[in-house]
């Protein structure tokens, strides 16, 4: 059977629920009444072949409250007349509410409304916006409301989220809802006090002005002569594992030539001493915080990842801060080499990467394109570590500090 059930009258109704067009309808004119609803109606062939099924549907469609029925007289050539709905109607807001069970509902709704029309007006657009979704904050509005004045009253306050003193609220609140609170806040701060580069929810603190946890760089030393910390000698078996700040990073003045960046922590623990050198740990930070110091652009930067695609897609991101940095340790003679310690890259990318140079551009498209091995990969920390200090030896200038146990 075919015929509309009330059980489809309600899922029309559900539908306007559904997409918030009945909550918007609490506060605006978002919903035209009498509302008709869809109903498709037993067919002449129906009344003389299942006669006794079409009045059971037209009692179930009768008895539904909160409708209003339309009928027709139909004189059936073997029933005789017969009267069946036509058009089914909902008259008002209320009625549509109680049909499916959303009355209590939608009165929290109005009177989050009302509150918001009172407190914070330029946010009623966002409650038209996403109402069903304000339905499900209702518990916490209070406090999204009085997060909202108190960045009103310290636009880009420049403290830590902890610092943020509301009653109710503290930092785990803020940063629970970070999405919502970005949209809220963009509504009613001006526009000169967000930082609108700033996007997603991991921008968050940046947009809007607060502090945010320091970013933290871990570098080595990899020359001995280079000066270090006070009080910490340095040896070429001794050499000092820092970690800075990223402010405090990029204001060093360290007479630094090279910079090896790797992406293995055991890589940057065992990599040798190197003239004028450091290696910097790549694990936990962004390129980017790399790029605020002035004085690691005027450094050679040597990359070191794994061969893989994503090793290059790294490499090909490095260079969209720092475009001189070379690879080391990523060509094809390197990967041949280790052939025994080939693995598998899980979730290879293969898009183009324009950064790279042709000879790495070549590796890359056989990774890419499992011209050696499907999803092809030698991680880092699996090339030989006399083959580094071979490579490294090779470097112009004379990287290498002095020899080294390399066998």
């Amino acid at each position: 059977m075919s015929w509309t059930t009330p059980a489809d009258l309600r899922a029309q109704v559900q539908r306007l629920w559904d997409r918030g067009d009945l909550l918007r309808a609490t506060v605006t004119d978002a919903v035209s009444w009498p509302l008709r609803l869809n109903v498709k109606v037993p067919a002449a062939s129906d009344l003389s072949d299942r006669f006794e099924a079409v009045r059971e549907w037209v009692r179930a469609i009768a008895d539904t409250p909160q409708v209003r029925i339309e009928w027709r007289e139909w004189n059936h050539r073997v029933q005789g007349m017969q009267r069946l709905p036509a058009t089914v109607w909902i008259d008002t807001l209320q009625d549509a509410l109680a049909f499916i069970g959303k009355v209590r509902q939608a009165q929290r709704f109005a009177a989050l409304w009302q509150k918001t029309a009172a407190a914070q007006p330029p946010l009623l657009a966002w409650l038209s916006r996403r109402p069903i979704q304000a339905l499900d904050l209702v518990d916490r509005w209070d406090r999204l409301l009085a997060v909202v004045a108190w960045l009103q009253a310290h636009p880009r306050p420049a403290v830590y989220l902890r610092q943020v003193d509301v009653p109710g609220v503290d930092s785990k609140f803020i940063e629970a809802h970070r999405g919502v609170l970005t949209e809220l806040l963009d509504l009613a701060l001006p526009t000169e006090v967000i930082e609108l580069d700033a996007t997603g929810v991991a921008q968050f603190t940046r947009r809007f002005g607060f502090l945010d946890k320091p970013v933290r760089i871990r570098f080595r030393l990899l020359d001995p002569s280079l000066p270090s910390l006070p009080g910490c000698p340095s040896s070429s078996q001794n050499l000092p594992d820092i970690t800075l700040d990223a402010a405090s990073f990029a204001a060093l003045t360290l007479p630094v030539r090279r910079v090896f960046m790797t992406e293995n922590e055991t890589n940057f623990l065992a990599f040798p001493p190197a003239a004028g050198a450091i290696v910097v740990f790549g694990a936990g930070y962004g390129w980017e915080a790399l790029a605020r110091a002035e004085w690691l652009h005027r450094c050679q930067l040597h990359y070191w990842g794994d061969i893989d695609t994503h090793g290059f897609a790294i490499l090909d991101q490095l260079r969209g801060y720092f475009p001189g940095a070379a690879s080391f340790l990523m060509d094809r003679e390197t990967l041949l080499a280790h052939r025994l310690h080939w693995g598998e890259e899980p979730k290879p990318v293969r898009y183009d990467l324009p950064r790279l140079t042709p000879e790495e551009a070549a590796v890359y498209d056989e990774l890419r394109f499992d011209r050696l091995q499907p999803r092809l990969r030698l991680e880092q920390e699996r090339v030989g570590f006399g083959w580094l200090c071979d490579r490294l030896a090779c470097l112009p200038s004379g990287a290498l500090v002095a020899p080294l146990p390399c066998s």
